[in-house]
């Protein structure tokens, strides 16, 4: 038969993490895009571990109920577009000759096994050109994504098992800079630094690019496990005395000074991780062609974990370079001043994921038959 009509699909965000599943769907209402549904539900331990599923049933489990218990409007739809584990993938810029579109996926194929520390056969191999910021170069810089097939394969077995049709998976790290960059695009290079509850993703974009990552394994949930040892409290007690207090390092005694202490550690060695990243950036960043070398101008932050007071101030000063919390919904239109959904609102740093996944769906009119 041929079909003589095309629909738009309609899609939602995924965020899946460790700890946690969160979901997004936007709609044009109004003339203007916005959050229409949303959830958030925990993933119980050991489900999934460092990025990999353990327990397919359980995770079939969880996806099933967070969609069928989204607030707001009732998901119409199964198309989804769902997020892949920055700790288990692998990106890289690399240059290639200028050549031909259809000769560019072979070439990019044999180039990219060079880099890529596994067999090219056991990887999926994505990749993009990037757009020049001036167009004067004699070759192609290109970014490649490869993620190990069998991690890829069980999260679409678990999704289709959930009664969803996967049409996308990305890896978070390209769904937080499509949220956080303005149009996708900065003339000079931005550090982002995403705080999540299981690890910290470290993101370099400049120009029209992201142009390197990494997965640091620390997270806003050690700080938490660290106040609850120090104190000898549960989970959610130190949890809340973490976010009453945040990183309050001038008050001496009590429960301030003591979950300060407890926190400096990791917080300490956040920081040593972030500073050599920046600096193996700063060493290999030709690929950025600026007139002039430029280091990391600015660091934006973004996750659960920068809800805590002063962090902020504590990332500028240990980094010296200008922080700034993410601004979420600088990709949408400035009449979006009233959320009818107003705990995405308060929440949103701790979805800009699932809102970039989201966005996906909408900027790239995804169509079916």
């Amino acid at each position: 038969m041929i079909n003589f009509l095309t629909l738009k699909t309609e899609t939602f965000g995924l965020d899946i993490n460790d700890s946690s599943l969160k979901i997004i769907k936007l709609r044009r209402k109004r003339g203007f895009l916005q959050p229409v549904s949303y959830n958030e539900k925990k993933v119980k331990s050991g489900i999934i571990k460092d990025g990999i599923i353990q327990d397919e049933d359980g995770f079939v489990k969880i996806i099933k109920d967070a969609v069928a218990t989204v607030k707001g409007e009732k998901l119409k739809t199964k198309y989804v577009i769902a997020s892949l584990p920055e700790e288990k993938s692998f990106s890289q810029v690399i240059q290639m000759p200028k050549m031909k579109k259809g000769e560019l996926k072979s070439a990019v194929l044999f180039e990219a096994e060079n880099y890529i520390p596994l067999p090219i056969d056991r990887v999926y191999l994505d990749f993009q050109v990037i757009d020049p910021i001036v167009d004067h170069l004699d070759h192609l810089d290109v970014l490649i994504i490869a993620v190990e097939k069998t991690i890829v394969d069980s999260y679409i077995s678990c999704l289709k098992q959930s009664g969803l049709v996967p049409i996308a998976l990305e890896v978070e790290t390209q769904a937080i800079a499509r949220t956080l960059i303005k149009n996708e695009t900065s003339s000079a290079p931005l550090a982002l630094i995403d705080f999540g509850g299981n690890n910290t993703d470290f993101i370099v974009f400049s120009g029209h690019s992201i142009r390197f990552t990494s997965s640091i394994p620390i997270s806003s949930q050690q700080m938490t496990g660290a106040i609850s040892e120090k104190l000898d409290v549960d989970f959610k007690k130190a949890e809340e005395i973490k976010i009453k207090y945040g990183i309050d390092r001038q008050k001496k005694g009590g429960e301030t000074d003591t979950a300060s202490k407890a926190m400096a550690p990791i917080l300490e060695d956040l920081i040593v991780q972030i500073k050599n990243y920046l600096d193996f950036y700063s060493d290999h960043n030709s690929h950025e062609h600026f007139s002039q070398k430029m280091g990391i101008t600015k660091i934006i932050l973004s996750g659960e974990g920068v809800n805590l007071k002063g962090i902020g101030d504590f990332f500028s000063q240990k980094l010296n370079i200008p922080v700034e919390l993410g601004n979420p919904w600088i990709n949408f239109s400035e009449k979006l001043k009233k959320f009818e959904l107003p705990e995405v609102q308060k929440k949103s740093l701790s979805f800009i994921t699932a809102l970039g996944l989201a966005l996906r769906g909408e900027n790239n009119n995804f169509y079916h038959d």
